[in-house]
């Protein structure tokens, strides 16, 4: 039996309002099992559910075939790494606890098969707009949690459900496609000077702007994003010598923006 591959997805946005819940959830939980005997390590790359506050005592409703079968992969062998993103920045040790899976909540740089991995939501690099940082602080301040978790659940996800909704139906096609190649634009001018001070690393993996995008650097490196699964499905593997992007829609490899 040859080595395993390992998988990386981000952006599943589970439990969205804006999407099927059932049919996103069975696409995903589908994928996952077809991947329970070929996969060595699965990481996901932040914004997997699209909202979750984890309280001392309570968590959540709903996602229960997803985090079901994220046990049984765990139950099968599987390593399993969530990194945390902005829609699920407050998932804490609970599901560590009950599932058997790591939780980090930073970009990290780590080996695997000997390849030095720069993994990152893809939210905590690059230029950002100061409203962002300025949220993103609030997110992770823990007086800001504090005041947050105060506040009733029944308003607090109705209140995140809504602006989850809001940001994704307000915007037009165009304006999603203009801020997605700027962000693009931004993240790929970072990843260019961090490979130039970190030759060491490999490969950058990063999710956040729900496109897929595959270039080599001049120094060999590669720089990986891992689209969304809310209209594409995409993902990467890596077999111990090459990452690659595909697409669970039609299993065929991406080679876009090569």
């Amino acid at each position: 039996m040859g080595q395993k591959n390992i998988y990386f997805i981000s952006d599943l946005h589970l439990g969205a309002h804006y999407l099927d819940k059932r049919e996103s959830e069975r696409r995903v939980t589908e994928f996952l099992l077809s991947i329970k005997d070929d996969a060595e390590e699965l990481f996901l790359l932040g914004d997997i559910l699209d909202y979750w506050f984890e309280y001392r005592n309570v968590v959540p409703q709903g996602h229960v075939r997803f985090l079901g079968t994220l046990a049984t992969l765990v139950d099968a062998g599987v390593k399993i790494t969530w990194l945390t993103g902005n829609h699920d920045v407050w998932l804490r040790q609970y599901l560590a606890r009950e599932i058997g899976l790591r939780v980090i909540h930073r970009n990290e740089i780590i080996t695997l098969r000997g390849k030095k991995f720069f993994i990152s939501h893809g939210d905590d690099v690059g230029r950002r707009p100061f409203s962002y940082r300025f949220m993103r602080f609030c997110f992770y301040n823990p007086v800001c949690q504090w005041l947050y978790a105060a506040v009733h659940p029944r308003w607090t996800t109705a209140i995140a459900n809504g602006w989850s909704t809001h940001n994704r139906v307000s915007r037009s096609q165009k304006s999603e496609n203009e801020e997605a190649k700027r962000g693009l634009e931004d993240l790929s001018a970072w990843v260019v000077e961090h490979s130039k001070a970190h030759p060491e690393v490999d490969f950058y993996v990063m999710g956040h702007l729900h496109i897929p995008h595959y270039r080599t650097l001049d120094n060999s490196a590669v720089f990986a994003l891992l689209g969304n699964w809310i209209n594409m499905s995409t993902y990467a593997v890596f077999d111990g010598e090459r990452l690659v992007l595909r697409s669970a829609t039609d299993d065929k490899e991406i080679t876009i923006n090569e």
